[in-house]
């Protein structure tokens, strides 16, 4: 059974940092394309950045390019996130989840199984 467990989140403001992380475990992590997706109050899901397998190659959002950076630990089945200049409008519940079929493809990914952490940027 897939499970992610997501942590790091907090208040912050706007300018601040936050780093989140993603905990993997039930399934092959190091086999599998993971993306951080997002949901904004009275919001759908938004998709906000992608990490291939190896950590060789990530891709973001526009609304996040420059801002924030992905990364993962293979040896530590952990997921990252970095958020500098975090800004009101990236307040959201944050998940991670795994690709589908674990393929570096921009925008298709599992229905979020964790319970996310809240990031809140306010002043």
């Amino acid at each position: 059974e897939v499970q992610l467990v997501e942590s790091g989140g907090g208040l912050v403001q706007p300018g601040g940092s936050l780093r989140l992380s993603c905990a993997a475990s039930g399934f092959t992590f190091s086999s599998y394309a993971m993306s951080w997706v997002r949901q904004a109050p009275g919001k759908g899901l938004e998709w906000v950045s992608m990490i291939n397998s190896h950590g060789w190659f990530t891709d973001y959002a526009d609304s996040v390019k420059g801002r924030f950076t992905i990364s993962r630990d293979n040896g530590k089945n952990t997921l990252y996130l970095q958020m500098n200049s975090l800004k009101p409008e990236d307040t959201a519940v944050y998940y991670c989840a795994t690709n589908e079929g674990g393929k570096y493809v921009r925008n298709r990914y599992s229905s979020p199984s964790g319970q996310g952490t809240q990031v809140t940027v306010s002043s």
